[in-house]
C-alpha cells in the first residue's frame, strides 16, 4: 500500500532532482550495490536517498531484498516520469546555454542625419560587429531628429540613439562618443567663394545666411549670431541645398562638406574664426531592462560604455 507524506500524494513540486538522478541511476545499474560506481557514493548514502525520495513522493518505489532489487508499478511511472523530467532539464540547459552562443533579437538605432560620412565611422563598425556576432540580428535604422531619437529612446521605441549632447535630460545615460566639427561655406559662384580664406568678418555679417531650425549647443548658436539669417533648414541636408544655390553661406559638418570642398565647389569662410564643434553621444534610456542585443552593440563602441543602470 502506497504511503503519503505529508503534503499529500504525486506532490512533485518539491522533488529534489538529486533524487531523482540517484533513483534513475540505481535503476539502471539494476540496483543499490551495482549503482555504487555509478554514483561514487557508498550503498549508505544511496539508500539514504531513495528512502528520502519515497517518503517526499509518498510512495513505494521499489522492492529491494534477497529477491534482488525490481520496481513497483508506480516506481516505473516515477522512473519514466524522472527521465522526461531530466530531459526536459538537459534540454532547458541547453538551450540557454545556446543563447550565449547565438545572438537574436532585433536593435532600433536612432541616427541623426549625415553621420555617415565621419572618417572614423564608429557606429558602422560597431554596427559590423554586432552583424558578425549574431548573424540573426536585425538592425532598424531610423534617421529622425536628435529631439525625436531622445524622445524615441526615453519612450521605448528606440534602444540606442545617437545624437549632439545638447541636453542631457534625466531620463538617458550619455556616453561621449566623437566630437564633430563644422565650417562656415560658400558655393563656388557666390561672391565670397573666391576670398573665402582672407574674408571680412563684415562681408560674412552682411551676406545672406542659413540658420538651423534644430537643437544645438549654446556656443554653436553663438556663431549664428553675427549671420544675416534669411532662410532656415531642419537638418545639415537643408542647409546644404540652400548654400550650393549660391546665394546662401551657412555651416556643414566638416566631413559632409569634404567631398565638395575636394571638388572645389564649396570653400570655407575665414575657417580660423568661423567654425565650432560638436560633442556627440550615444543615448540609452536609465533603468532599461537588459538586452543582449544592445549590450553587444554598446561594447562594441570605443571607450568607455555607457551606464545601463
Amino acid at each position: 500500500m502506497s504511503r503519503q507524506s505529508p503534503s499529500g500524494p504525486g506532490q512533485v513540486h518539491d522533488l529534489d532532482i538529486r533524487l531523482i538522478r540517484v533513483f534513475k541511476a540505481v535503476v539502471e545499474s539494476g540496483g543499490f550495490s551495482a549503482a555504487e560506481n555509478a554514483l561514487g557514493i557508498g550503498r549508505s548514502a544511496i539508500s539514504l536517498a531513495m528512502s528520502d525520495l519515497e517518503a517526499r513522493t509518498g510512495l513505494k518505489l521499489c522492492q529491494r531484498g534477497r529477491g534482488g532489487f525490481s520496481l513497483t508499478e508506480e516506481g516505473q511511472q516515477v522512473y519514466e516520469a524522472g527521465n522526461r523530467m531530466l530531459s526536459a532539464l538537459e534540454g532547458f540547459r541547453t538551450e540557454v546555454n545556446s543563447l550565449h552562443e547565438r545572438l537574436r533579437g532585433e536593435l532600433s538605432i536612432g541616427i541623426t542625419d549625415n553621420l555617415v560620412t565621419l572618417p572614423h565611422m564608429q557606429v558602422t563598425e560597431a554596427l559590423a560587429t554586432l552583424k558578425a556576432r549574431g548573424p540573426e540580428v536585425r538592425i532598424n535604422i531610423h534617421m529622425v531628429p536628435p529631439n525625436e531619437v531622445a524622445a524615441g529612446v526615453v519612450d521605448g521605441r528606440l534602444h540606442v540613439g545617437v545624437v549632439p549632447a545638447v541636453n542631457n535630460l534625466t531620463g538617458l545615460v550619455h556616453h561621449s562618443l566623437y566630437e564633430e566639427t563644422s565650417y562656415l561655406y560658400c558655393a563656388r559662384g557666390h561672391p565670397l567663394f573666391e576670398t573665402a580664406d582672407r574674408v571680412s568678418d563684415q562681408a560674412i555679417a552682411e551676406a545672406d545666411a542659413v540658420a538651423p531650425a534644430y537643437a544645438l549647443p549654446s556656443h554653436a548658436l553663438q556663431r549664428h549670431q553675427p549671420l544675416r539669417c534669411t532662410a532656415s533648414a531642419t537638418d545639415r541636408e537643408g542647409i546644404a541645398f540652400l548654400v550650393h544655390t549660391q546665394r546662401y553661406i551657412g555651416f556643414l559638418p566638416e566631413h559632409f562638406a569634404a567631398p565638395w570642398v575636394e571638388r572645389d565647389s564649396l570653400r570655407a569662410l575665414g575657417p580660423d574664426r568661423h567654425y565650432y564643434r560638436i560633442e556627440y553621444a550615444v543615448i540609452t534610456r536609465r533603468g532599461r531592462r537588459p538586452h543582449r542585443v544592445l549590450e553587444t552593440f554598446l561594447d562594441a563602441l570605443p571607450g568607455q560604455r555607457p551606464d545601463s543602470s
